[in-house]
C-alpha cells in the first residue's frame, strides 16, 4: 500500500502502527484522509489501517458473531475492560453492563468503540431484553413455532454448574460474567439457563474473570466457527 515504515525509538522498540501514507490515491470513501496524511497508530488490524473509525464498525457489524457478553458492574471493577477488549477479539454482537452505567475502561484499551455497548440496571432488566430477542425456535415450526429469545449463560464455578468443556454452546447467547471476587450475584444466578464453570487443574480455587471470558468466548469459536458437526 506504500506505507512509510514505522520509526524505531530510541530504546529499539518498534513503533506501533504505520506512519504516513506514501503510495498511489486511494479511492474510497472509507479512508480517512487525516491518517493517511499523519500515519495510523491505532491497535487495530493490518487491514483496517487507514480506515475511518465509522468504517471499520460498519465492516464489523457484517460478521459479527452471533453471542453477545455481560458483565455485572457493581465496583468498577478493573477486569471489566479486559472482558470488553477480548469481546472486540471474538467479535462479539454487543457487550453489556449490568448494574451501575460507568465502568473502568482502561482495560478496554479503546476497544469498546468498536462495538456496540448495551446498559441493564439489574439482572431482571437482561433478562427481559434477552428474551425479547429473536433466537431460538420455541414449539413446532410446522404448527406456528416461533423464534423468541436468547439464553443467558451463565460462567462460574458454583455448586450444580456443568463444565464447559463438555457442554454443547448455543448459537445465540448471552454468557454472563460476574466481578473478580465475589461471581455471579444470586440474581443473575436465577436468570441464567445454565450456569457453566471452567475446569481447573491446580490449586487455585478460580481463574480471573478477564481470562474466564477470553476462554468462554474462544470455547464458542471453536464449536460454532471451526467445528463442523451438524
Amino acid at each position: 500500500m506504500g506505507r512509510v515504515s514505522s520509526p524505531v525509538p530510541d530504546d529499539g522498540t518498534p513503533e506501533v502502527g504505520v506512519g504516513p501514507y506514501a503510495g498511489t490515491p486511494l479511492a474510497g470513501d472509507h479512508w480517512d484522509p487525516d491518517l493517511l496524511a499523519h500515519g495510523d497508530r491505532r491497535n487495530v488490524e493490518d487491514q483496517y489501517r487507514y480506515w475511518r473509525h465509522d468504517a471499520i464498525v460498519a465492516h464489523l457489524d457484517k460478521r459479527r458473531h452471533p453471542f453477545h457478553i455481560a458483565i455485572e458492574n457493581w465496583g468498577h471493577d478493573f477486569n471489566i475492560g479486559s472482558v470488553v477488549r477480548s469481546a472486540n477479539a471474538f467479535n462479539a454482537a454487543a457487550f453489556h453492563i449490568v448494574g451501575k452505567r460507568r465502568w473502568n475502561r482502561r482495560g478496554a484499551m479503546v476497544t469498546d468503540r468498536y462495538q456496540h455497548e448495551f446498559h441493564h440496571p439489574d439482572a431482571a432488566a437482561l433478562a427481559n431484553w434477552a428474551a425479547a430477542q429473536p433466537g431460538e425456535t420455541r414449539g413446532d415450526p410446522e404448527r406456528g413455532g416461533q423464534a423468541h429469545g436468547i439464553p443467558l449463560i451463565g460462567i462460574d464455578n458454583v455448586p450444580g454448574s456443568q463444565p464447559i468443556e463438555t457442554t454443547d454452546l448455543p448459537r445465540a447467547c448471552v454468557f454472563v460474567f460476574g466481578q473478580e471476587g465475589p461471581g455471579l450475584s444470586p440474581e443473575m444466578l436465577a436468570v441464567c439457563r445454565v450456569v457453566l464453570h471452567i475446569e481447573q487443574f491446580g490449586s487455585t480455587r478460580s481463574i480471573n474473570a478477564g481470562a474466564a471470558a477470553a476462554v468462554a468466548m474462544h470455547a464458542w469459536v471453536r464449536r460454532h466457527v471451526y467445528d463442523q458437526r451438524p
